[in-house]
């Protein structure tokens, strides 16, 4: 009974290690098996490349409105978000009192002016009469000095004059440049006190400006554009939707003067025209920037492509049918496509289905 046993023993073993290696030949030759994959031959196709960057809309020149002078809001001249032209009248605080200091610094002046010209006579006589010998020394200085101290009576008044003049003026408030005004902050009687209440925003229109960021690896390209003449005008454009772009172009007019030691990044500057107002200060959109893939240029779908320690390649087909791994610079993105810039020449076939089950020199099958 034992010795049976041993024999089924045995022969249980001799199955198992039969099965084992059946498998595993059977493994190893489906390691030799063609790969179903779907390929496409490599063409090339016109592409326009654009690179899309996040932009904010900023005026050329945007000020705080507030009063060099404190009163009461006695007129407001613009209604909220009126376009306004340079010298308009904007706001006029209460002027009375400030008429009043400059009339009084007037007569002021007009005073002071009299006393110079009495003691300029006076002097005129004391000097004749000392001519004759018929006066002191000691009066005769008297009077010049006399003359000083009423010339410097005229300067103080005419400074006052001034300053009371330019209290006066700056009483109404008028707009320094063209543009747009915001929402008044203040309605009419309210006290303001000078250099400190916001009364509106003033902001310019045309041109505008939209601020965008870069890589630092990015800024010889755009140093290059600052300094070609001969730029294509359609370089820089705004995309506000999938179907929506603006009608006019771009010029890159400033790039910060050093890159953010945290961020790696630089911040960059394009000018715009703006004559129907659609951009408006703090609007965000797509500032779009032709890039070199401009022409004919190789295209291959996109899922074609795997991406393994930074670095992106694409499984090419060889005339024995294997595969092996190429190394490729990739573009701009076109709809399902990519441009590549460099690995691939037009009729090489590629992997675009089937690429999880591949490796290097795997032999392949292309399915219709």
């Amino acid at each position: 009974m034992k010795k049976f046993l041993w024999i089924i023993f045995v022969a249980g073993i001799s199955g198992v290690v039969s099965s084992c290696g059946s498998e595993a030949n059977t493994q190893a030759g489906g390691g030799s098996q063609a790969v179903s994959v779907r390929a496409t031959k490599v063409t090339s196709r016109h592409v326009t490349g654009l690179d899309v960057y996040p932009g904010t809309v900023v005026p050329l020149n945007e000020i705080e409105v507030r009063p060099q002078v404190s009163g009461y809001i006695n007129e407001i001249f613009v209604e909220d978000g009126q376009e306004v032209v340079k010298g308009q009248k904007l706001y006029e605080i209460d002027r009375s009192k400030y008429q009043a200091a400059y009339e009084q610094a007037q007569a002021t002046l007009k005073s002071a002016k009299a006393n110079l010209e009495r003691v300029k006579k006076d002097l005129a006589r004391y000097e004749s009469l000392d001519k004759q010998e018929a006066i002191a020394k000691q009066q005769l200085d008297y009077a010049r000095a006399d003359i000083l101290t009423a010339e410097s009576q005229v300067a103080s008044a005419e400074a006052q004059v001034r300053s009371t003049l330019t209290d006066y003026n700056y009483s109404v408030i008028k707009a320094p440049f063209d543009g747009t005004v915001g929402i008044s902050q203040v309605r009419l009687g309210a006290q303001v006190s000078a250099g400190q209440s916001l009364l509106n925003t003033l902001s310019s229109n045309d041109p505008v400006m939209v601020d965008f960021v870069v890589n630092e690896r990015d800024v010889r390209r755009f140093s290059k554009m600052m300094k070609n003449e001969h730029l294509s005008d359609s370089t820089f454009t705004i995309q506000f939707g999938k179907n929506d772009v603006y009608g006019h172009h771009g010029i890159l007019t400033t790039i910060d003067r050093a890159v953010g030691r945290q961020s790696g990044t630089i911040n960059m500057r394009v000018q715009f025209p703006n004559p129907d107002r659609d951009l408006i200060p703090g609007m965000t959109l797509n500032l779009r920037v032709l890039n070199q893939d401009i022409g004919n240029q190789i295209a291959i779908p996109y899922k074609a492509v795997t991406e393994q320690m930074g670095e992106y390649f694409v499984y090419v087909i060889g005339e024995d049918s294997t595969v092996h791994q190429q190394n490729v610079q990739l573009g701009t993105k076109v709809g399902g496509d990519i441009v590549v810039r460099e690995g691939l020449k037009s009729g090489q076939q590629i992997v675009v289905e089937g690429i999880q089950k591949l490796r290097e020199g795997a032999k392949v099958q292309i399915d219709a």
